[in-house]
C-alpha cells in the first residue's frame, strides 16, 4: 500500500500540477479531493500544454485512473467541455472516477459569488466568482445537489423545486433581477448528467480496496496552505480545507492509510486576490518574478502579487500537514539576482514569531525578520537542462545553499527541485545530496 498526499505550502500556484504528474508515473490511482474550478494546473509535456481545472493531472499518463472525490465541488459544464478537450487532443478520459457524493455547482451559485462580492465593497475577498464559496455553503446548510441527484433525471428535478424557490428569494435580498427558471436549469443540468454518469462511482469503496489490494494512489491537493478556511489567512481563504488530512475526507479514506505527505514550495512567494501578503515586493525585483516566473493564474489570467520566499507559511504548512518531503519549484526564476532575502520570521508588537497569527488584523501588522543570501548568475535554458541531467551536485554552491538553508529552517528534506515547466526539467536532490 503507497498512498501519498502532494499540497501547497503556500498561497498555491506552486507548481503541484507538473510535480503530480511526475509522481503519478509510479502510482495506480490520482485523487483530486478538494477545491473547484477555482484551481488550475498547467502541465507542459514536449510542446503541448494541458491546462486542467477539475481533472487530476494524471489523465496525461497513460493507464493511470484519476478520481475526483467527495470534497470537490464540480461545475458539470466546465467538466464537460475539459473532457471534450482532452479527448479532441487524444487523451483517453474513460480512466475517470467521479464521486457520487460530490456537490455541484449550479448557476445560481454563481450568480451570488458575484452579488456577494460586490456587496462586500472594500471588503471583497477577490474570489474567481466562479460559484465555489456559495456552493460549500450550500453543502454546509444541506441544501446541496450532488453528483448522485445530477446523473438521476428524477431526483434532479425534485431537488430544483425544493431549492430554487429559496435561491431566488435570496438573490432578491442581493438585490439581482436574475430569474431562475427551473424548466430551463433543470433541461441543462439533465444533460450534463446524461454525459457524465458513466463516470459515477462510489469512490470511497473504490479507492479503500485498491489500497486494501497494495495499490498506489496519489492525492492531489488544490490551492494552497495559506488558503485554507481555517488555518489560512481568514477570511482571504478559499472554502476547503487545503492541507493534508482534507484528503481523508474528501475521498473517503481513513488517515491510517496515507503514508506521507509533500509539500510543494515555491522558490518565491506568490499570491492571488486580497488579502494579507508579508513579503510582498511592489519594485523591479517583483516585476522581475512576476515576467520570468509567467506569474499570471491558470484559471483566471490574472497577475499574481509577487514577494520573497515566506518561510513563516512554509513551516506552517509543514507542521499541519505532516510534510517529511519539500520539493521546490521555480529554483530557475531567482537566477540573475544579485542576492536573495527569505523571511524567517515575523515581529508583531516587539515579538519574534515563528508561525502565522490568526487574526487578519495581527497579520497585516507583522513586519519580516529577514535574512540575505547570495544569488547566483544568469543560467540559460539549456544549461538548466545539462545540470538536470548531471543531478543535484551540478547546482550552484549558491543555488544549493538557498536549499540547505530551507531545509534548516523547516527541518524537512528536501527531495526534488523543478527548474522548468517540462518533467525533464528537474534535479532529484535524494539521495544524490552529499
Amino acid at each position: 500500500m503507497v498512498a501519498v498526499v502532494v499540497v501547497g505550502t503556500q498561497w498555491g500556484d506552486e507548481g503541484k500540477g507538473k510535480i503530480v504528474d511526475i509522481l503519478a508515473k509510479d502510482m495506480d490511482f490520482v485523487v483530486r479531493f478538494q477545491g473547484g474550478n477555482n484551481a488550475g494546473h498547467t502541465i507542459i509535456i514536449g510542446e503541448d500544454r494541458f491546462a486542467l481545472h477539475l481533472i487530476p493531472s494524471g489523465i496525461l499518463r497513460e493507464g493511470k485512473k484519476v478520481v475526483i472525490g467527495n470534497g470537490v465541488v464540480v461545475d458539470p459544464k466546465v467538466l464537460c467541455e475539459e473532457l471534450d478537450g482532452l479527448e479532441k487532443r487524444g487523451i483517453k478520459t474513460d480512466n475517470l472516477y467521479i464521486s457520487d457524493r460530490a456537490n455541484i455547482i449550479m448557476p445560481y451559485h454563481r450568480i451570488l459569488d458575484g452579488a456577494e462580492e460586490r456587496l462586500k465593497g472594500g471588503k471583497k475577498i477577490g474570489t474567481t466568482k466562479r460559484g465555489i464559496g456559495p456552493a460549500y455553503a450550500d453543502r454546509a446548510s444541506r441544501l446541496g445537489v450532488r453528483m448522485c441527484e445530477l446523473v438521476d433525471a428524477r431526483l434532479l428535478r425534485a431537488k430544483l423545486e425544493e431549492v430554487l424557490p429559496f435561491k431566488q428569494r435570496l438573490l432578491e435580498v442581493f438585490e439581482s433581477d436574475e430569474v431562475l427558471d427551473l424548466d430551463a436549469i433543470y433541461e441543462e443540468y439533465r444533460g450534463y448528467g446524461e454525459r457524465l454518469r458513466r463516470y459515477v462511482t462510489d469512490v470511497p469503496s473504490l479507492l479503500n480496496r485498491a489500497l486494501d489490494e497494495g495499490k498506489g494512489v496519489l492525492f492531489e491537493g488544490a490551492q494552497g496552505t495559506m488558503l485554507d478556511i481555517e488555518q489560512g489567512t481568514y477570511p482571504y481563504t478559499t472554502s476547503s480545507h487545503t492541507t493534508s488530512g482534507s484528503a481523508c475526507i474528501g475521498a473517503g479514506v481513513p488517515p491510517m492509510k496515507i503514508e506521507k505527505a509533500i509539500g510543494i514550495v515555491k522558490a518565491y512567494s506568490t499570491r492571488v486576490g486580497d488579502g494579507p501578503f508579508p513579503t510582498e515586493l511592489t519594485s523591479e525585483i517583483g516585476e522581475h518574478l512576476r515576467t520570468k516566473g509567467g506569474e499570471f493564474g491558470t484559471t483566471t489570467g490574472r497577475p499574481r502579487r509577487c514577494g520573497w520566499l515566506d518561510l513563516v507559511v512554509v513551516r506552517w504548512a509543514c507542521m499541519l500537514s505532516g510534510i517529511s518531503e519539500l520539493v521546490i519549484t521555480k529554483l530557475d526564476v531567482l537566477s540573475g539576482l544579485k542576492s536573495l532575502r527569505v523571511c524567517r520570521a515575523y515581529e508583531l508588537d516587539g515579538k519574534e514569531c515563528i508561525y502565522p497569527p490568526p487574526s487578519l488584523q495581527e497579520f497585516s501588522r507583522v513586519k519580516c525578520i529577514y535574512d540575505e543570501m547570495n544569488g547566483w548568475g544568469e543560467i540559460s535554458r539549456g544549461e538548466w537542462r545539462e545540470i538536470c541531467k548531471r543531478g543535484y551536485t551540478a547546482l550552484p554552491d549558491e543555488a544549493k545553499e538557498y536549499i540547505a538553508y530551507i531545509e534548516k529552517k523547516t527541518g524537512v528534506r528536501v527531495s526534488m527541485v523543478s527548474v522548468g515547466p517540462e518533467r525533464s526539467e528537474t534535479v532529484q536532490c535524494l539521495p544524490n545530496k552529499p
